[in-house]
């Protein structure tokens, strides 16, 4: 059955396919860039209200969060794969074909969240007693919180299902409005049940993970009760009966696939680093933890752009603008770039005034100890920028694959320069970091190669 008339598909050409503009880009970005900013809100207030409530929900929270973001990843990477076809589909004009490509998407993430909540509820025990051996109090209080937290895991899956719906169809204010609401129930629901407030019982450590999940739930039920009043997606079939179909399954973890060993390689180099970094001594540990801190924090605008170049380059893909796409990458790359330093400049070149309210006076001398990696950091953004959006732009092609060779061939480089900065020099702290613009440099000459090269001309899918 025909999925649109040749005369609905020019009638709707406009609305479906991006235009290669500042204004465009930032459309896509900023929405999903502010998301990002107030998911680090949220990981901030449950770590300073457990501050509050002691020591050990402090510490077991330290570990347990890590633990369900990296979960929480999983179910993200996986719905790239998606977002990329649904963004492909709309820039052919067939916006008919991307509610079967959603309902795949989402029922592939609700079987895998009823995989993870498994493994949470029944395996955490034995999971987290390898790293918790000798902290019983952590070990029981994590065991507390995940046994809580553990039920927001379909409503995490299922939000990235919806979350990689509209960023494909390039409509991604949504996902500000929905994070906001996440942010601001959360916040609210951690404090009434850790500290029983409001007359709800004090819950503690468990209080924060049942606030998280019910949380989710809020910003779920707010999600689709905007899809179902959003008349604009009536074009794409979303609410049309979901059925399997496989091979388009295996199609969109093909895509997934090496995203999500991207993110396991990343996370991994950074354990790396710190364990390399160690064998500096306490205080060069002390000031990579401080100044990795406000680097993942000046990434915020890095995160947005790239999830919207995804979009953008496969969307131009669609309408057979090939030869468009490194155009696309570099304008997202400049706007990404001026982003980022606007935020960065005054709080890299003036961090004891900034950062002092957060860290307190008895850490000053660490950031005045840190004031040389800042400046660094400012020549690093620089690279992490253009390298991301450019990894990105190559996963919009489709080819992951190639981008997962290239970054463990990247990762290869920068692991083996850590390793003999730190054990066979006494270059110091600031070479140790000069390995992360070695990393950025490697990615931005290969992608920009692969991406010249035209090879990605011929994927389908």
């Amino acid at each position: 059955m025909p999925l649109e008339s040749p005369n609905y598909q020019l009638n709707k050409s406009t609305s479906l396919q991006l235009d290669l503009t500042y204004r465009q880009i930032w459309k896509i970005s900023a929405p999903i860039m502010l998301g990002s900013a107030a998911q680090n809100v949220i990981a901030l207030s449950d770590a300073v209200l457990l501050y509050h409530k002691g020591e050990v929900e402090f510490a077991a929270m330290g570990f347990v969060g890590v633990f369900y973001i990296t979960i929480a990843a999983i179910g993200f990477s996986f719905s790239r794969g998606g977002q990329i076809m649904i963004a492909r589909r709309m820039g052919e004009v067939r916006p008919g074909a991307v509610g079967h490509t959603f309902h795949t998407m989402l029922l592939f993430e609700l079987a895998l969240a009823a995989i993870m909540w498994g493994f949470m509820r029944f395996g955490s025990a034995w999971f987290f007693q390898f790293f918790l051996e000798n902290s019983p109090e952590v070990y029981e209080k994590s065991l507390e919180y995940i046994h809580y937290r553990s039920y927001g895991v379909f409503f995490s899956y299922a939000g990235v299902a919806l979350i990689s719906l509209y960023t494909g169809i390039a409509r991604p204010a949504i996902i500000l409005a929905t994070t906001l609401l996440l942010a601001v129930v959360n916040l609210m629901l951690n404090y009434a049940l850790i500290f029983g407030k409001f007359g709800l019982p004090e819950m503690g450590i468990g209080g924060s993970g049942l606030a998280s999940s019910i949380a989710e739930g809020v910003a779920f039920v707010f999600f689709v009760t905007y899809m179902v009043f959003d008349k604009q997606n009536r074009d794409q079939r979303i609410f049309t009966i979901p059925k399997p179909d496989w091979p388009m399954t295996l199609q969109q973890l093909r895509i997934a696939l090496p995203v999500v060993a991207q993110a396991a390689v990343g996370q991994g180099s950074w354990v790396f680093f710190f364990g390399m970094v160690e064998n500096l001594g306490e205080r060069p540990l002390a000031i990579s933890n401080l100044a990795r801190t406000v680097y993942l924090l000046l990434s915020i605008p890095l995160w947005g752009f790239s999830t919207g170049v995804n979009t953008l380059v496969s969307n131009l893909i669609g309408q057979n603008r090939r030869d468009e796409v490194l155009a696309a990458a570099w304008k997202t790359g400049k706007l990404c770039w001026f982003v980022t330093m606007v935020m960065s400049v005054p709080i890299l070149l003036f961090p004891g005034q900034l950062l002092y309210p957060l860290l307190g006076k008895e850490d000053m001398s660490l950031i005045t100890e840190t004031q040389p990696v800042f400046y660094f950091l400012l020549g690093l953004l620089s690279f992490s920028t253009f390298g991301a959006v450019l990894m990105n732009a190559l996963s919009g092609t489709g080819a992951t694959w190639f981008g997962l060779k290239l970054q463990a061939l990247c990762v290869a480089a920068y692991l083996g320069y850590v390793y003999w900065v730190t054990n066979f020099t006494d270059l110091g702290l600031l070479w140790v970091w000069a390995a992360e613009v070695l990393y950025w440099a490697l990615m931005i000459g290969f992608a920009l190669v692969y991406l010249r090269s035209q090879k990605w001309y011929s994927m389908r899918f």
